[in-house]
């Protein structure tokens, strides 16, 4: 995958991550302690290059292309973040368990550590958030914000009660403030 540019490592993480903010792309890996931990053998190279194939079929919208091409790279090489790229897809086919399932996967096989584990943690919190699982979300961007993971620091922030109270009272005092100066000017 050496001929893939920063900029295109990006646009994927984008298109694979959707929920994630862009800051959370590994643009250059080598400045990155979050490595994946992983030989670079002939069933790698070859499952990686599937994988690409797979996320450029999600980018031209055939979801369940790529994820025929992510099972057939992991019957290749099983690898964490192939469990995440078919999690990822199965999520934007509101296949939950699936998702699930993938995202189990890929922490165990990552042992809880690495890119792959942050993104599965990511991923995974994001589901039972929306499952309303909130101490299972929360443990996991817990573990992703260990990892590194700003998105997951900023999600254990929108969880915590005093926090949302916090961000709702001042929002209403700067949306009072924002008010004052109409209602003055409507008064002069």
């Amino acid at each position: 995958m050496s001929n893939i540019t920063l900029n295109d490592k990006a646009v994927l993480n984008c298109i694979f991550n959707p929920l994630l903010p862009v800051d959370e792309a590994i643009l250059d890996e080598s400045e990155n302690e979050l490595i994946e931990d992983e030989l670079e053998t002939e069933e790698i190279k070859k499952a990686k290059e599937i994988e690409l194939n797979g996320v450029k079929c999600a980018e031209n919208g055939n979801v369940l292309d790529a994820i025929k091409l992510f099972t057939e790279a992991l019957t290749i090489a099983e690898r964490a973040s192939g469990y995440n790229n078919r999690a990822q897809a199965y999520r934007l086919l509101v296949k939950d368990e699936e998702a699930l399932m993938d995202l189990n996967r890929s922490i165990e096989i990552s042992n809880g550590k690495g890119k792959s584990a942050c993104q599965a943690y990511c991923q995974r919190g994001l589901l039972y958030r929306k499952n309303g699982l909130m101490e299972e979300a929360k443990s996991d961007f817990i573990k992703a914000s260990q990892l590194g993971s700003s998105f997951a620091k900023q999600q254990l922030v929108e969880l915590n009660p005093y926090a949302a109270m916090c961000n709702q009272m001042l929002n209403e005092i700067l949306s009072k403030l924002t008010e004052s100066p109409v209602q003055q000017n409507g008064n002069n």
